[in-house]
């Protein structure tokens, strides 16, 4: 005779209208004092229990049990929906677009309990071949976080794409800086333009575009202080960003600059042009205090001072405008103090970094001076001659 399942073991039982063994298991009861019950079906016994089988032991590792057709797919929406919060705008959006394009279409269909490391692993490789190493750590990211999530949430027992990693992609186009003639045709091509003082401070200061977008008149100081001791000179002080909360990318990011001759006086156009800009818009005008601004006073749109400075460089002689962005400006910046012998440490203070490492692993191929001190020394104990280095000798 069958002995009877002791309790906590589940129950099985034939759904004549499903035409189904049906395993079913009591968990116990919901805050409000409701039986939980989980069930899980097969066309035969062997198939039910074993749906059993994987309850009760998801129920002894301490999981809730989650639907067995809870998607890859649902996962990320489920991340793009509740995950993000705080976040800017710019990176939600972002995260939507890898996620919609990369990760949903290949993966989303996948059952989320189903997905395999192997899966995940082949999936890298395959998108290697089209996308940028930056993207594919991107895709992966929006895929672990969202494995993340759900198992925090009891929907998966561990995250497998947390134990894969990002293959090398196709290489990205390469950074690179204005030579000294390329800056001169440059800043000549944008100076009958409205953006001549933008390109002029992030030239010649090497701030980041995203401080220059949040640089408020407040934070400029076109005089200075001279009869202090020391001196004070004109300055500009980089504290802002147009990242969420306004804070700069790191705490050494916050650094106050002295403004060369040349931006003193494109800062004095500036500020000339946004009082006629004032006058044009009337009532439309929206003070923001920002520095360079749109024809409204409102911030300005990165793809749109994209646009207009490719436009400008169209007039530049011997470059090519599509293949140049700001934010290479500032490359230009470390390239042309680094040309003239200014001291790495220096150079890293005044673009923001915390360290000069990270000053040589961004602008590596911008620092050129060869230290050559150690050849030069060594040319003079080995001579070439080796009979006139005995003779020294």
């Amino acid at each position: 005779m069958p002995t009877r399942r002791g309790r906590g073991e589940g129950g099985l039982h034939w759904d004549e209208k499903r035409q189904r063994w049906i395993a079913s298991v009591s968990l116990g009861f919901t805050p409000a004092g409701k039986r939980i019950v989980k069930r899980g079906s097969g066309t035969t016994k062997t198939e039910a229990r074993a749906k059993l089988k994987e309850v009760l032991r998801d129920q002894d590792d301490g999981l809730a049990i989650a639907p067995h057709d809870y998607t890859v797919a649902q996962a990320v929406e489920d991340w793009l929906a509740y995950g993000l919060h705080g976040r800017s705008e710019t990176t939600i959006t972002t995260n939507q677009i890898l996620a919609r394009t990369h990760v949903i279409p290949d993966m989303g269909a996948r059952r989320l309990r189903d997905l395999s490391a192997e899966d995940v692993d082949r999936w890298l490789v395959r998108k290697a071949q089209t996308l940028s190493t930056r993207t594919l750590q991107g895709i992966h990211s929006v895929l672990n976080r969202s494995v993340k999530r759900a198992m925090a949430r009891d929907k998966v027992k561990r995250n497998v794409v947390a134990l894969c990693s990002v293959p090398q992609g196709k290489a990205g186009r390469p950074s690179k800086a204005l030579t000294m003639a390329q800056a001169d045709a440059v800043l000549r091509a944008v100076e009958p333009t409205r953006l001549y003082g933008y390109v002029v401070l992030s030239m010649l200061t090497g701030a980041r575009t995203e401080e220059l977008r949040a640089l408020r008149w407040d934070h400029v100081d076109l005089v200075g202080r001279p009869e202090d001791v020391p001196p004070v000179p004109a300055h500009v002080a980089v504290w802002r960003s147009v990242r969420v909360g306004g804070d700069t990318k790191t705490r050494k990011s916050r650094r106050t600059l002295a403004l060369p001759q040349r931006c003193i006086d494109a800062l004095r156009a500036q500020r000339v042009q946004q009082e006629s800009d004032r006058v044009i818009a009337g009532a439309r005008w929206v003070e923001t205090g920002l520095v360079f601004s749109s024809r409204v006073g409102t911030s300005l749109d990165p793809s749109h001072v994209r646009r207009d400075f490719r436009a400008a460089l169209a007039a530049a002689e011997g470059i090519d405008a599509s293949q140049w962005t700001p934010r290479e400006l500032r490359h230009s910046f470390v390239s042309l103090l680094s040309d003239s012998g200014v001291p790495l440490e220096e150079i890293s203070r005044l673009v923001g970094h915390s360290s000069t490492a990270v000053t040589e692993l961004v602008y590596r191929k911008q620092i050129r001076p060869v230290v050559q001190s150690g050849a030069v020394v060594m040319d003079r104990i080995f001579a070439a001659d080796p009979a006139e280095t005995q003779r020294e000798l």
